[in-house]
């Protein structure tokens, strides 16, 4: 471990973390003062569906994308977290601010209880055990309306009541402060990324992707520091949850829980580049104005036909830019922290 922090403090690698720092401040930056020039209430609405695409691709980047396991099934804690908030709202009153924390906290332990076991399995071994679990909970979610007093009101779903403009409600009457808290969720996430790619736990994570093997001779326990990357991916996936759950004030199994949420998070994420701090914010760039498009353009005629994008748009990446689209960035911010060297 001391040979790769070692590594980590050479000077071309203080200068290209340096510019990501800095590129990372003037993304947030600049975000803010959207609101200030986008007035139109249907771009502002989709400039926030791309920041919460984005962090979810973020949340689901931490432990996949460098872990390299590809998860499917990470709608199940998005679901989870929106449930979790909306029942403790609507059944015990609780601010959906506390609640959503309290549905982090449950998909946390589910995210502990499904990795353990899970996490010794391989490539597409591990990926149809994750679909797997998330589709039992989503059918058993569907088919229930009522579990031990607990209305889940089945395929129908829940409707968050309406209590006007109110902050501790998580209810605003405009558009706008809800893109200043998807905002600030999203920089925390990406904080976060670039606070546990240096860490040690992003180190051993990296040597787990590496070779799982010669990581674990040489020491690590891949099951530990990934079931730990897992628990934080899971918890960060529910707060965005309760964020989709209290911005549209619906949610259901379908949707919330759906394996189609589960492939947005992991190609936004794969196309932009996994395994990097601002990849899934690029593909979350890319893909969700693609899908507002044809969603907008075919309606309810195509149903899927963003996903048929996304598949040309995966092939086209994966044949020339195998790195993610973040790719051709980073080698422009190493020349620039090289001071334009070859």
């Amino acid at each position: 471990m001391n040979r790769f922090a070692a590594l980590d403090k050479t000077p071309q690698a203080r200068g290209l973390r340096l510019t990501q720092t800095h590129v990372l401040l003037v993304i947030v930056a600049g975000l803010a003062f959207v609101p200030l020039v986008v007035t139109d209430s249907f771009t502002l609405h989709s400039i926030i569906m791309i920041l919460f695409f984005a962090y979810m691709a973020t949340s689901w980047n931490l432990v996949c994308g460098y872990v390299g396991q590809l998860s499917l099934g990470h709608a199940m804690f998005n679901g989870v977290g929106g449930y979790v908030s909306v029942l403790m709202f609507t059944q015990l009153g609780l601010s959906p601010w506390l609640g959503m924390l309290f549905g982090g906290l449950v998909a946390m332990v589910l995210a502990v209880l499904i990795g353990l076991p899970t996490f010794r399995l391989k490539g597409p071994y591990f990926t149809l055990t994750m679909i797997a679990f998330a589709e039992i909970v989503r059918i058993w979610v569907e088919n229930t309306n009522d579990f031990a007093g607990i209305p889940l009101k089945g395929a129908e779903g829940l409707i968050v009541p309406n209590r006007g403009d109110d902050f501790w409600a998580f209810q605003f009457s405009g558009k706008v402060p809800y893109y200043y808290i998807i905002l600030t969720f999203l920089a925390l996430a990406l904080a976060a990324t670039a606070w546990m790619e240096r860490s040690k736990l992003g180190f051993c994570l990296k040597a787990i992707r590496g070779d799982r093997d010669a990581a674990e001779a040489l020491g690590v326990n891949p099951t530990r520091y990934t079931s730990i990357a897992f628990a934080l991916s899971a918890f960060m996936t529910a707060i965005g949850g309760s964020f989709y759950a209290q911005f549209f004030r619906y949610i259901n199994p379908e949707r919330s829980m759906g394996l189609e949420l589960s492939i947005d998070m992991a190609v936004m994420a794969i196309i932009g580049g996994q395994g990097t701090v601002l990849g899934p914010l690029l593909g979350a760039a890319i893909l969700t104005p693609i899908a507002e498009l044809a969603r907008g353009a075919f309606g309810g005629g195509l149903l899927g036909l963003h996903l048929v994008v996304y598949g040309f748009a995966l092939m086209a990446c994966v044949l020339y830019f195998p790195k993610g689209a973040i790719d051709p960035l980073r080698k422009i911010f190493r020349k620039i922290a090289g001071g334009g060297a070859k």
